[in-house]
């Protein structure tokens, strides 16, 4: 009995022992994982998130720390995944030492160097995904030695060389069901050979490389392919019928801007199309600019109906178009432009009705356009632009309710614009230019309100009036109407067409005077009114204009003197040719002879200002009153609210006559104009005492909401108070003269340093552009959630940004500004102070204004935020938003958002360049690129389309003014995360 007690101890002694020798062995393994992170983190010099602060936390277990997953004994690593936490440094191979990782994704951040070789034995590897990083250097060949991988992603790097041949012809190989090395400058022939078995493989992108060679015969082994993208290469070779015949499964097919050829010496596109029938699933095509001949065989219309676009386009496909293509009842884009077809459009074309963009453009196409277009319901983009079609335009057009984008240009179309053109509400942009087209301008197409981008009807025989309703179009870029037989009077209603940057009325037989309303116009880039029969004195408007670049008055009868000052200063004599009448210091004009001094006029005026007297009303006591204490009045109630108590403190505030006002500003004349805006001018002026001011005069004839605008902005200047607003002095009202007068800020506005037109040879660094941005925040932040009276701006925007001689910024202009009464932060819908998109007046300047605005929202504090996050884009990018409206179709956002986060280093070098970061100490390079990446990633945020997914200002202010102790302080401060999600690009 004995015996068996001392054997059962000692049997459970040995049990122990063995244990813990295992347990040991189990701590042993995750202290190595734990030495291996380490050693990885010490490569990463960016963690602006502090994605990895938790990583050297005592007490903290591996398993438990950010990114990483283990097994369910916890005793292993498995998985390793740090995607788009904006890590930068380097890659250690000391990751290799995680024996048992499943999963290793660093994608979506700014690892630079190579590739670790010694990740190629990680045996137990199943997805590796490095994508969209700064990696650089040949793909290591032992990454082929991967034995479990099946998903491997190296795209959007800056890899070079050659493909290894063990990544695809390697017996580790055949688990691999994904590969994308896209977006690299690998070199080289797909390293496919005979033999190599990828029998697993789905998805294979190699687009935008430096490939060479034909397609490889053995990628037929792969027979489960569903989407191949070899596009933007320098592949060659016949086009690769016999493999694509053998990947049944075949969904999407890539091959654009190759060097392919198609069978028979480039002239039979059949054996190509015959191997893509059996794909049951095939949904996309794309074969654009590869310079293929052939015609177009009507086995086209036996591919997949599942097929849903086709891109044919920059060929040399000749032929007719076959109507067998209508088969392809599902396509939602078809692409045949720039291409060498011939013959007409088959109306059974039409019968595809779920096309949505149909390119036709620059063939030789003839006959009429098919009225069956107007059936396509969904048709939201037809370009038949650069063909040789003739006939009318189709009434049916006006069944096409979701085209945006109709171009029609270069053809040889006649009689008269359908009015039913007009039904067509989101239309932004209507080209018919270049055609025979007659008759007159439809006033339902001019009244077309959706038109953002431009409308041309240049070069046609269009007769008659300009009609008024033109003005509608309050959000149009450019219109063209030149070189037609338009007669009449330019209306001034022009005026109202505020988004306009390019109006060219040339060559037609207009008469009368050039409206001054046209010079007013804000954005109004390029002016061309040549080859007309107008008369008169050139508008001074024009020449006070800041925006303007390029005019031409030619050959008209223009008469008067002309300054070359202003907007002209850059003009030459070839702008005012065939103008005998005009005169001035233009060179090769004749000068002008001198004119005697009306007496009588002058003493008519100075009598009117005898009789008339009349006193300004301030806003807020001065700062230094000493040098306005002889200048004292009272606030008058009717501007500037109900607040009796104010109107009863007369000694405290200056008074400046309607006269002294005329003297400082010499008259107001255009040598005092320092601006001009849609709701008036703005005159430099100096009064007696030497006080440097600027005169706001409202132009009261524009507009009736004039006066509600001047109202307003008393009311606001005269309840708000902080250091980032501009403050008001005194406020000028009577029956036919509003005037608001501010203290002059001697470094203009934001706009004038944004922008080399302005004339400034030093633009502002990125230290003072991080601190304007930190001024506006803030003066916005006190509107919002300060004030004793909420305020909504509703138009901030870099002109309204101005700069005293410290550089620090002011928020101005509060003239279409809402006074908040809501807890919320909305205006509420029953105020009387409340608007919306539809009223006269917009809810801020175009490309700033919020979307939900366009849906008729109520103005809210979000809207703001909105036009803040605008403009931290485009101090970033330096673009206009209107600009790239303009040239990219898109918004500002928008187009940033598309560039978010692998594309941003383009514009943020740009960014540095203009910021003058060349001329920092290389170790500031890095705090100054991380500064703009944060600017960026703020400005997206305020800019989401879901205005409760924006930040409030309060916390925006917050973060920049961080940014801001960061950028002037890099040693000691530290960038933490900001708190808030951008959507997804």
């Amino acid at each position: 009995m004995i015996c068996l007690q001392r054997f059962s101890v000692f049997n459970l002694l040995c049990l122990i022992i063995l244990l813990e020798a295992v347990l040991c062995q189990e701590n042993a393994q995750t202290m190595r994982d734990k030495a291996s992170l380490l050693s990885f983190r010490e490569g990463i010099v960016s963690d602006p998130h502090r994605t990895l602060e938790d990583w050297n936390s005592w007490g903290v277990h591996v398993c438990n720390w950010s990114g990483i997953k283990c097994n369910k004994a916890r005793d292993h690593v498995v998985e390793l995944d740090l995607s788009g936490k904006a890590l930068g440094g380097t890659i250690s191979p000391s990751l290799a030492n995680l024996s048992s990782l499943h999963i290793l994704d660093l994608s979506s951040n700014f690892f630079e160097g190579r590739i670790p070789s010694e990740l190629g034995s990680l045996s137990l590897l199943e997805q590796l995904s490095l994508s969209s990083n700064l990696l650089e250097g040949r793909i290591a060949a032992e990454l082929g030695f991967l034995r479990k991988i099946v998903y491997l992603d190296l795209g959007s790097n800056r890899l070079t060389g050659e493909i290894p041949m063990p990544l695809f012809c390697n017996h580790s190989s055949s688990s691999l069901q994904y590969i994308d090395l896209s977006n690299n400058s690998l070199s080289g022939e797909i390293p496919l050979k005979d033999g190599c078995e990828l029998k697993q493989l789905r998805f294979l992108l190699l687009w935008s490389n430096r490939l060479v060679g034909q397609v490889p015969a053995a990628m037929s082994n792969s027979s489960k392919l569903k989407w191949i993208d070899l596009e933007s290469n320098m592949l060659s070779g016949e086009l690769p019928s016999e493999i694509i015949q053998k990947l049944p499964k075949l969904q999407y097919l890539y091959l654009s801007y190759n060097r392919f050829m198609s069978h028979d010496g480039n002239t039979n596109l059949e054996p190509f199309f015959s191997s893509l029938v059996n794909a049951s699933n095939f949904q996309e095509l794309e074969l654009a600019g590869n310079n293929l001949g052939g015609d177009l065989p009507p086995i086209i219309g036996n591919l997949s109906t599942n097929l849903v676009q086709l891109h044919l386009d920059a060929n040399r496909i000749y032929g007719s178009i076959p109507p067998h293509i209508s088969n392809l009842v599902n396509l939602t884009l078809l692409n045949l432009s720039s291409n060498l077809l011939n013959g007409t459009i088959p109306p059974k074309l039409c019968r595809m009705t779920m096309l949505e963009r149909v390119f036709l453009s620059n063939n030789s196409l003839s006959g009429e356009i098919p009225s069956a277009f107007g059936d396509i319901p969904h048709l939201g983009l037809l370009d038949l632009s650069k063909n040789k079609l003739s006939g009318s335009i189709p009434d049916s057009f006006a069944n096409l309710f979701q085209l945006r984008r109709l171009l029609l240009y270069e053809n040889q179309l006649s009689g008269t614009i359908p009015p039913s053109l007009g039904k067509c509400i989101n239309l932004e942009i209507l080209d018919l230019s270049h055609n025979q087209i007659s008759g007159v301008i439809p006033s339902e197409v001019a009244g077309l309100r959706s038109l953002k981008l431009y409308l041309n009807l240049s070069s046609n025989h269009l007769h008659g009036l300009l009609p008024m309703e033109l003005s509608k179009m309050d959000m149009v870029l450019a219109v063209d109407l030149s070189s037609n037989n338009l007669s009449g009077t330019i209306p001034s209603q022009l005026g109202s067409c505020i988004a306009l940057e390019y109006l060219n009325l040339s060559a037609n037989s207009l008469e009368g005077s050039l409206p001054d309303s046209i010079g007013k116009l804000p954005y109004l880039q390029n002016l061309d009114v040549s080859s007309n029969q107008l008369n008169g004195e050139i508008p001074e408007s024009l020449q006070e204009s800041l925006t303007l670049k390029k005019l031409n008055f030619s050959f008209n009868n223009f008469s008067g003197n002309v300054s070359s000052n202003g907007a002209f200063s850059s003009l030459t004599i070839d702008s005012f040719l065939g103008n005998p009448g005009l005169c001035g210091s233009i060179k090769g004009m004749s000068h002008c002879r001198k004119k005697r001094t009306h007496h009588l006029a002058i003493l008519s005026i100075i009598l009117s200002l005898l009789i008339t007297p009349i006193f300004c009303v301030f806003g807020y006591p001065l700062m230094h009153r000493s040098k306005f204490q002889r200048h004292q009045a009272v606030f008058d109630q009717e501007e500037l609210g109900d607040d009796e108590e104010e109107g009863k403190k007369e000694h405290k505030y200056p008074r400046i006559s309607y006269e002294q006002l005329i003297e400082a500003t010499g008259g107001f004349s255009p040598s005092s104009l320092i601006g001009s805006g849609r709701f008036g001018h703005v005159y430099k002026g100096v009064l007696q005492d030497n006080s440097v001011i600027a005169v706001k005069v409202l132009d009261l004839k524009t507009d009736e909401e004039i006066l509600g605008s001047f109202k307003r902005e008393c009311r606001v200047l005269k309840r708000t108070r902080h250091r980032n607003l501009i403050r008001i002095i005194t406020a000028c009202s009577r029956p036919d003269f509003k005037a608001l007068v501010l203290p002059l800020m001697s470094n203009g506005s934001l706009e004038r340093h944004l922008y080399s037109n302005h004339g400034l040879s030093v633009r502002l660094n990125l230290i003072q552009l991080v601190s304007i941005c930190s001024d506006v925040a803030e003066g916005l932040s006190y509107l919002h959630h300060h004030s004793p009276v909420r305020v909504v701006h509703c138009d901030l925007k870099p002109s309204n940004i101005l700069l005293d001689e410290d550089m620090t910024a002011l928020v101005t202009d509060f003239g279409i500004a809402r006074l908040v009464k809501g807890d919320d932060g909305n205006v509420p819908t029953n105020d009387s102070a409340s608007f919306s998109s539809a009223d006269g007046l917009l809810c801020g300047s175009i490309g700033y204004i919020a979307p939900e605005y366009a849906l008729g929202k109520t103005i809210s504090t979000e809207g703001d935020v909105f036009s803040f996050g605008v403009l931290l884009l485009e101090i970033v990018t330096g673009r206009r938003p209107t600009d790239v409206l303009a040239h990219e179709g898109s918004t500002l956002h928008e187009w940033v958002k598309r560039q978010y986060p692998h594309r941003l280093d383009p514009i943020v070098q740009q960014a540095l360049e203009r910021c003058a970061a060349s001329s920092m100490p290389k170790q500031y390079n890095k705090v100054w690129r991380d500064v703009v990446l944060e600017l960026i990633e703020l400005g997206l945020m305020c800019t989401q389309y879901t205005p409760s997914l924006r930040p409030n200002m309060q916390d925006i202010a917050y973060e920049i003014g961080r940014l801001k102790d960061y950028i002037c302080n890099p040693s000691s401060f530290l960038i933490e995360e900001i708190d808030l999600k951008v959507e997804a690009p």
